[in-house]
């Protein structure tokens, strides 16, 4: 099997779509369609259920993935032997907002202790949205995203869920319209917080959207609104408010996805520990949080 086939193949599983695929290795959608094609023919089996959407990988399609990556990596480490790319630039990280004080260090500190030596990470905050997009351009090496839904997206981080937060005065949930800050509309929790209050006839004011966490905790922090977010984004001195006139918020997936030409220091053997590793700390974490 072609490797560059296989690094299209694998580049459309992570990113879920052929058009951001053809973004992130500088290909034609029309070439990477034909060499999945190809690819196609020499397995005598469909990769892709292109029935549904999102893209759904075939049974087939799921079988290779293993074998895929573990080629792609053979082959890369191969050439990292006796490739002189600079190791020593800044590791290029994104981050939401939101992720960026509860989960960032240590997920930084967990690259660290992998790595065994010192290294330098240039972090930018930015929605999930505007961050796959800065992967897509070259702008990132890795960034740290909200799993897109029905999706296989990434190297799982944690599992996590949206949960409703105020303040310390109660009665702001008695205020109609109730006023709600919230992340911007490609968060994942956005739509479903007015749509669930909607439902539940709560009549709601969006007081303010933005892709700031610290402006949403300090809205909260002062009841001027209440908000929702990711159960690992809530400081200690805010309330969860599991009220039975709020609507429930979704469970989300917090994953690792890395650029196809990424650092040469990033590699999927690397990711993957780190992925292991990280996730099965945080379950204890987030399973304390809800008690």
């Amino acid at each position: 099997m072609d490797i560059e086939s296989l690094r299209s193949f694998l580049a459309i599983v992570d990113t879920g779509s052929f058009t951001r695929a053809a973004a992130q290795i500088h290909r034609t959608q029309s070439a990477i369609s034909m060499q999945i094609k190809k690819l196609e023919e020499e397995l005598d089996s469909s990769l892709f259920d292109r029935e549904k959407r999102p893209l759904t990988l075939s049974i087939a399609g799921q079988r290779l993935v293993s074998h895929a990556r573990r080629l792609v990596a053979s082959h890369d480490d191969a050439l990292d032997a006796f490739s002189r790319e600079d190791t020593t630039r800044p590791i290029r990280i994104g981050c939401p907002d939101d992720y960026a004080e509860s989960l960032l260090p240590a997920l930084l500190e967990t690259f660290r202790n992998q790595l065994k030596s010192s290294v330098t990470f240039d972090v930018l905050c930015a929605s999930s949205t505007r961050l796959r997009q800065r992967l897509d351009s070259g702008e990132l090496d890795l960034a740290v995203v909200t799993r897109a839904p029905d999706s296989d997206e990434g190297w799982l981080l944690k599992h996590d869920k949206g949960v409703w937060i105020g303040g310390s005065d109660k009665r702001l949930l008695e205020r109609r319209p109730l006023p709600v800050a919230l992340f911007d509309k490609n968060c994942k929790f956005h739509t479903t917080a007015l749509d669930g209050l909607g439902k539940y006839g709560i009549e709601a004011e969006l007081y303010v959207f933005t892709t700031s966490a610290s402006t949403l905790k300090g809205l909260v922090r002062s009841n001027q609104a209440i908000s929702a977010m990711a159960l690992s984004s809530v400081p200690p001195d805010l309330t969860i408010l599991n009220h039975a006139n709020l609507p429930p918020l979704p469970a989300i997936d917090i994953v690792m996805v890395t650029a196809t030409h990424s650092h040469p220091l990033i590699t999927p053997s690397l990711i993957s520990s780190i992925s292991q590793q990280f996730s099965k700390a945080t379950k204890q974490e987030t399973a304390a949080k809800i008690a």
